[in-house]
């Protein structure tokens, strides 16, 4: 099969990933939400939100989403004319989460639309395993298998070098990744995993599988020593702005992450949501935030990372 040479992403992570394979001169069309690397932004957009997710909160959208989803309506707008002049060969997309991108029904009404049919990639990974298998799969795709190849190579490299840096650890402090802040979500997928790899632990979250709501109540139990907000979507700006609601939940300052100042908020887009190639660079951080005695942040500046949210409680 010839390698894709006009490619159309309705989704973030394989935006990223296309152009981390040298791509960006073959995409065609992207997601209103691609918005990484920088340049992307220039591209036409042929997937939008029917929802003003941009000026609604957290408990907004759950209620306007989980009522679209009850009554079979799509999250998402597909520029059917753009695309059909676009005449893409390879269309990057995915079947794992119906509020992420558009996914199966969607697609499967725009090819019956398209003279010319498309070859569809699904990407639908929910381990950091499968990640690299979509990076690899969409350079076959494309022609640039090497390239995919080189680049699981380094990852798994550095992914590596913070797992033989943690194995050995007595202390495995319990983290608890809020991946929605109201009402509260625990995470899922890929992210617990990147937190075992960074020497913590998560037992709310959901390894290879769906975030789900978890209660209030279950994470006063569980009493994590470390706090990371990470709502699904978010960059830092607006987590940072959602966050000032938790402290309004009852018992909220006697987590051990609070009295202690080791809640933050992250840039959820860049590093966590996304399973696209920053997963590397998110565990890279998770590492530090969880033992910063043992490891440095040497990404972006911090200021575009992460954001503390609390100070530790004064000493009686």
């Amino acid at each position: 099969m010839p390698a894709a040479q006009r490619i159309v992403s309705f989704l973030p992570s394989a935006t990223e990933m296309a152009c981390a394979l040298g791509l960006g001169d073959r995409l065609m069309g992207i997601m209103h939400e691609c918005d990484y690397p920088p340049e992307v932004s220039a591209k036409p957009i042929v997937v939008r939100s029917v929802l003003p997710i941009e000026t609604m909160s957290q408990a907004e959208i759950d209620v306007a989403v989980s009522d679209r989803l009850k009554r079979g309506l799509s999250l998402y707008q597909v520029d059917e004319p753009v695309i059909r002049e676009i005449a893409p060969d390879l269309i990057l997309t995915q079947d794992l989460c119906q509020v992420c991108a558009p996914s199966g029904n969607e697609v499967s009404q725009l090819l019956k639309e398209l003279p010319n049919k498309p070859r569809i990639l699904w990407q639908t990974p929910k381990t950091i395993g499968e990640i690299f298998d979509a990076m690899r799969e969409l350079g076959e795709a494309t022609g640039r298998a090497a390239e995919a190849e080189a680049f699981v190579r380094n990852g798994r490299a550095r992914l590596d070098a913070i797992a033989a840096a943690t194995r050995d650890l007595a202390n495995r402090p319990r983290v608890f990744c809020m991946e929605w802040t109201d009402p509260i979500y625990c995470c899922g997928h890929w992210v617990p995993e990147m937190v075992r790899i960074a020497g913590g632990r998560d037992d709310l979250g959901r390894d290879g599988a769906d975030s789900v709501r978890v209660s209030w109540e279950d994470v006063r139990s569980y009493a994590p020593d470390v706090v990371i907000v990470m709502p699904c979507g978010f960059d830092l700006e607006k987590t940072v702005a959602e966050s000032d609601r938790l402290s309004a939940y009852e018992g909220w300052h006697d987590l051990p992450a609070v009295r202690s100042g080791r809640v933050y908020a992250v840039d959820a887009n860049s590093y966590f949501a996304r399973p696209g190639p920053r997963v590397v660079e998110g565990t890279e951080l998770l590492a530090h935030l969880i033992h910063p005695d043992r490891f440095a942040w040497n990404g972006p500046l911090a200021f575009q990372a992460l954001h503390k949210l609390c100070e530790p409680a004064p000493a009686l």
